[in-house]
C-alpha cells in the first residue's frame, strides 16, 4: 500500500505558496495538500483555480495566528511548510503591525502546535533578514541585521524557530531565499509592476537611481528546493537558496523594457524608500553540496517566460492592479 503524505501549506494562495502547491501536486501522486490562507493582500483564489477540482487538494480559509484552527490542522497533517507571510517592505514601513501579527506571532502559533503534535516544519524565510552586504555573500551562520519592519518580523520568527529546535527538540528547518520571480506574483512587486505598468503605458518608477542590487531566482527553482528540503533537509539547520543572478534594479527594469520592445524613456526615478538595502547576496553552497540542488532555469529565458505570462493573462492581474497597488511610492500610502 502506497503511503500518502498529508502536507499542510500555509499561505498557499500567495505567489510562492501557489506555485509550490501546483509543483508538488504535479510531481507527487502520493500527496494530499491542505492549504491554509486568510486571503489577505497578496492572496488570490485565482492562483489555484485549476486545482480546485483535484481531490488531493483542500483550501481552508483562516489565519495562522488562530491557535484553535492551527491545533486542529496540525493534528491532521504529517508535515508543515510555513509560507504564509506579509511580504511587502513598503507596506511594512507604512503599517508594521500586520507583519508582526502574521510573520512573527503567526509563526510562533504554528511552532507551538507542531511542538505539541511532533510535526516536521519547513519554515520559509528571506535573504532580507541579514540586511545588506556590499561585498561577498551571507552564509547561514551570519547574524541577522534586518532593515525594515518586514525583515525584522521574519528575523524574529527565524530566531523562534532556532529556539524551538534547541529547547523543545522541534523538527524544524529554515529556508532563506533571494528574490523570486515568475507567474502569479502580486502586482505590487518590482517585476510584475514593471511589466504591468509598461502594458498600461504608465511611467516605470525606479527608487533613487536604481542602484540597489538583488539576486533573482525563478519560482520553480525555489519550489524544487523546498520540496527537497522537506524530504532531506536536516532538522535544526538553515539553508540559503540563491541563483547567482545579481542585477541592479535599473538594469533589471531596462532588461524588461528591452524584451517588451519599449523605450527607456518610460523610466521615472522616484524618491527612495527609507532604509532601502543596497545589496542582497546569499552563499547557497550548503544546499548545493549537501543536497545536490542547483537552479535549472536560465534567467533571461525565464524572465521572457514571465513577461509573456503577464501579457497573456490580463484576466488574472487586471482586478489586482489598482492605483494603490501600482503606486510609484507605496510606502507613503495609508494601508
Amino acid at each position: 500500500m502506497i503511503h500518502t503524505l498529508k502536507l499542510l501549506v500555509t499561505g498557499g494562495l500567495g505567489f510562492i505558496g501557489s506555485n509550490f502547491i501546483r509543483y508538488v501536486l504535479a510531481k507527487h501522486h502520493d500527496i494530499q495538500v491542505t492549504n491554509l490562507d486568510k486571503l489577505s493582500i497578496g492572496s488570490n483564489p485565482a492562483n489555484l483555480k485549476d486545482n480546485e477540482t483535484d481531490n488531493r487538494y483542500k483550501l481552508v480559509r483562516g489565519d495562522i495566528a488562530d491557535s484553535k484552527l492551527i491545533e486542529k490542522l496540525a493534528k491532521e497533517t504529517e508535515a508543515i511548510i510555513n509560507i504564509a507571510a506579509e511580504t511587502h517592505v513598503d507596506r511594512s514601513i507604512s503599517k508594521p503591525w500586520p507583519f508582526i501579527n502574521s510573520n512573527t506571532m503567526g509563526a510562533v502559533t504554528l511552532f507551538e502546535a507542531a511542538k505539541r503534535h511532533e510535526k516536521r516544519v519547513l519554515h520559509v524565510s528571506t535573504d532580507e533578514i541579514y540586511g545588506d552586504i556590499l561585498k561577498g555573500s551571507f552564509k547561514e551562520n551570519d547574524r541577522p541585521k534586518p532593515s525594515s519592519p518586514y525583515s525584522a518580523s521574519k528575523a524574529a520568527a527565524d530566531l523562534f524557530a532556532v529556539a524551538y529546535h534547541r529547547t523543545y527538540g522541534l523538527d524544524i528547518l529554515i529556508a532563506r531565499c533571494t528574490n523570486n520571480y515568475g507567474p502569479y506574483q502580486f502586482p505590487e512587486k518590482l517585476i510584475p509592476k514593471t511589466i504591468i505598468r509598461t502594458l498600461l503605458k504608465l511611467p516605470i518608477p525606479v527608487y533613487g537611481k536604481g542602484q540597489s542590487i538583488r539576486d533573482w531566482i525563478y519560482v520553480q527553482d525555489f519550489c524544487e528546493a523546498l520540496d527537497l528540503l522537506l524530504k532531506k533537509g536536516k532538522s535544526g539547520e538553515i539553508y540559503n537558496v540563491s541563483a547567482d543572478n545579481e542585477l541592479s534594479n535599473i538594469d533589471l527594469v531596462k532588461k524588461i523594457l528591452t524584451i517588451m520592445d519599449k523605450p527607456e524613456t518610460q523610466i521615472a526615478f522616484v524618491e527612495d524608500r527609507p532604509g532601502h538595502d543596497l545589496r542582497y547576496s546569499l552563499d547557497s553552497s550548503k544546499i548545493r553540496s549537501e543536497l545536490g540542488w542547483s537552479p535549472k532555469h536560465n534567467f533571461q529565458k525565464a524572465l521572457k517566460t514571465t513577461i509573456k505570462w503577464y501579457m497573456d493573462n490580463e484576466w488574472w492581474w487586471k482586478p489586482l492592479a489598482t492605483k494603490q497597488v501600482l503606486h510609484p511610492t507605496p510606502w507613503k500610502l495609508e494601508w
